[in-house]
């Protein structure tokens, strides 16, 4: 049975008109509900900054108070992340055949392979994206049967790409163990270690005759510890702030940080899991490439011990993370 892709949907719709399943309540609506006229200028940090103690106040503060930030210069070469964007681009743009090669295969429990449905959808409604998942680090962890071989360059550039990341991986999570009062490498440790997944995630958003009615993504909080998500230059990203939706500012060159439900509760509620969604553009393509910095399946993730206390008693449960994403993907109450 062939399975319906909103890149064909999109080819296909004409006149302003598109499929009911596509088409958002008024409570979601982006036209409706998204504050215009107003960009939201979440923190911006430069990493390249010689004073670390202000860089590891800002993303102490990002992560606590906002749930996302912005970072420059962070040393990955803005042509390595050209590149990326272009394999990636040339990966959605082969003929439709070509890319069903990779396709998320039928009952896995895994999220990898090229696909559009991903969680299980509230009122039968539909994201206006396609996407295509595969883990790029660690080693032991690749299945490079959901790695495109075309583009010729796709390998080479996405290993290259997910060495330079773990460099700002680690960064952030010293950073964030110090915020915490614990040891540099605590944080880190506790997460998984050198055996954390990198799960790459490519979204392809094509044009939408009607942007105002659909969302790409609804709103959601990533599963993850962190998100490092590299956008493309069409805006798109909103986050829910003080009751509201506002679209993200976009900043060259920089990589959007999420955190996501597994650091709000591995540091017990001190961190916040961003709350966002993505919006589609009626003339123009939206891509992204988040990366989700999270634990194996098998992993047991709760508060850190040490965060813990009778006057701060646990906030969140532990439980391996495969059954927390199966509970969050199926939409069963944690």
């Amino acid at each position: 049975m062939e399975v319906l892709r909103v890149q064909r949907v999109a080819s296909e719709s004409k006149d302003a008109s598109i499929p009911a399943m596509f088409v958002r309540s008024e409570t979601e609506q982006p036209g409706i509900t998204t504050v215009q006229g107003v960009n939201l200028e979440v923190p911006v940090i430069d990493f390249s900054n010689p004073n670390e103690e202000k860089v590891l106040r800002e993303v102490y503060e990002a992560s606590k108070d906002w749930g996302m930030f912005q970072i420059v210069n962070h040393e990955i070469p803005s042509q390595l992340i050209s590149n990326l964007q272009g394999v990636g681009k040339e990966f959605f743009e082969l003929p439709q055949e070509e890319k069903e090669v990779y396709a998320k295969i039928e009952g896995s429990e895994s999220l990898e392979g090229y696909g559009t449905k991903l969680s299980k959808e509230m009122n039968g409604k539909k994201g206006w994206v396609d996407h295509l998942f595969h883990v790029i680090w660690p080693p032991s962890s690749i299945n490079y049967r959901f790695w495109p071989k075309n583009p010729p360059s796709y390998r080479e550039v996405n290993e290259e790409y997910s060495k330079h990341l773990r460099g700002v991986v680690e960064k952030l999570m010293k950073s964030m163990s110090i915020g915490l009062g614990l040891e540099e490498n605590e944080l880190k440790e506790y997460a998984g270690g050198d055996d954390m997944i990198h799960l790459l995630k490519i979204n392809y958003y094509p044009p939408c005759p009607c942007p105002d009615l659909v969302l790409g993504v609804p709103q959601h909080t990533d599963m993850s510890y962190i998100t490092i998500l590299v956008p493309n230059e069409v805006q798109g990203l909103q986050a829910f702030r003080d009751g509201h939706w506002y679209d993200v500012k976009y900043v060259p060159n920089a990589l959007v940080i999420h955190i996501g439900d597994q650091m709000e509760i591995l540091s017990n509620g001190k961190y916040k899991a961003v709350l966002h969604r993505t919006t589609v553009k009626e003339n123009e393509t939206r891509m992204s490439w988040p990366v989700f910095i999270e634990p194996k399946g098998e992993h047991v993730v709760g508060p850190h011990p040490k965060l813990v206390n009778e006057d701060n008693p646990p906030k969140y449960k532990t439980k391996k993370y495969k059954d927390y994403a199966y509970c969050k993907l199926n939409k069963i109450p944690q």
